[in-house]
């Protein structure tokens, strides 16, 4: 079975700094592109950053110039460094992949969602 697991959310500061990573395991015959989404109680679930398998990234306007989407293939492991971090980041980030089980398969997977918390 294909995972994503997430990892680096918590609390952090206003203009503060958080690296989020997700790393896919198991059956894995290709690893598409890969993104992050957030979801508060205060808004539906967004696209934050997206990836492709080759390394070019976009970015929602709202984290341009203060968030980078990175990847590394060898260890399937996608990344979101969160720069200068605002109260309105605030949400549960959850990492998404374009995953081929098999050459004649694709599926969309989802990691289980961490905490981000910017407050003061």
């Amino acid at each position: 079975q294909v995972q994503l697991v997430e990892s680096g959310g918590g609390l952090v500061q206003p203009g503060g700094s958080l690296r989020l990573s997700c790393a896919a395991s198991g059956s894995i015959y290709r690893l598409s592109d890969m993104g992050w989404y957030r979801q508060s109680p205060e808004k539906e679930r967004e696209l934050v950053a997206v990836i492709t398998s080759s390394g070019m990234p976009n970015y929602a306007d709202s984290v341009k110039g203060r968030f980078t989407i990175s990847r590394d293939n060898a260890k399937k492991t996608v990344y979101l460094q969160m720069n200068s971090l605002k109260p309105e980041d605030t949400a549960v980030y959850y990492c998404n992949a374009r995953i081929w089980p098999t050459w004649t398969q694709v599926s969309d997977y989802w990691g289980q969602g961490t905490q981000v918390t910017v407050s003061s």
